[in-house]
């Protein structure tokens, strides 16, 4: 089985991948590929993990991820730094065991005459103004459901809902849901202007469209991805017709994931 190494630059994460390589080229079932591979391990934390998935975006359908966190604990890595032998281990035994997140599909268009986008997201999008209030017309299905008055939106999957989502005041959404949000940032609700104030959820039948009332001066994002130099006349969000894959050799449920990593629940509580 062909094994590639994503890192981030941290000294810890460096040891980690180091010690992985040469487990990987002493082992007689494994192979280090950092071209082709089917297994991809990714050692840091979420961002790194995020980094990885782009970089093997074009792939995507034929690997796996497995997650190294270095750090504090994250929601796409299982293993610790100190586990290597153990992963090297579980490689060695895989038998193509996985489990699969939904993704989200971003498709822009531009009033410049230029060609249109298409992009995809593991966490989440935002849309924000670069200074001033963002006014923008929201469509769901092709109807029009608000007109949206406030800081900006984020439109997230399930496995981002964690993310940015959680911190503009969206919903978490369990990951077996194949569903996108979309959430408000700052909105501007009064007696004139008023916008539903809630996160809204969607199933992977229907698209949510932005349509900014002016087209510049618009911050678009597709996770670590940044644009801000082209007029955009829409957006459009929908499930992605592909999904990600992550070798499961061991398995933490995601309410666990989540009380560990915001409430800090423990067993003696």
């Amino acid at each position: 089985m062909k094994v590639a190494i994503y890192s981030n630059d941290g000294f810890t994460s460096k040891e980690v991948a180091t010690q992985l390589k040469e487990k990987i080229d002493a082992s007689e079932k494994l192979e280090y590929d950092g071209l082709n591979p089917q297994i991809v391990i990714s050692v840091g934390g979420d961002g790194t993990l995020l980094s990885a998935f782009h970089h093997y975006r074009d792939a995507i359908s034929k690997i796996r991820f497995v997650g190294i966190h270095t750090g504090h604990l994250g929601f796409y890595t299982d293993w610790r730094d100190y586990e290597v032998k153990e992963l090297v281990d579980s490689l060695e035994d895989d038998n193509g065991q996985s489990v699969s997140y939904p993704l989200l599909s971003i498709k822009v268009q531009y009033t410049d005459g230029g060609p249109d986008d298409s992009f995809v997201a593991l966490n989440e999008s935002t849309l924000k103004r670069i200074n001033g209030t963002m006014v923008t017309d929201i469509y769901i299905k092709d109807e029009f459901f608000e007109k949206f008055r406030g800081d900006g939106l984020c439109v997230s999957t399930p496995t981002g809902s964690t993310a940015y989502n959680k911190s503009v005041g969206g919903a978490i959404i369990n990951p077996q849901l194949n569903a996108i949000q979309v959430s408000e940032m700052a909105s501007i609700n009064n007696r004139v202007f008023r916008t539903l104030g809630s996160p809204v959820i969607v199933p992977p039948d229907e698209t949510i469209t932005i349509v900014p009332d002016s087209p510049k001066h618009n911050i678009l994002t597709c996770d670590q991805l940044l644009i801000s130099d082209r007029p955009i006349k829409s957006i459009s969000y929908s499930i992605c017709n592909d999904r990600i894959y992550f070798a499961q050799y061991r398995h933490t449920h995601f309410w666990k994931r989540v009380s560990n990593s915001f409430i800090g629940v423990h067993e003696d509580d």
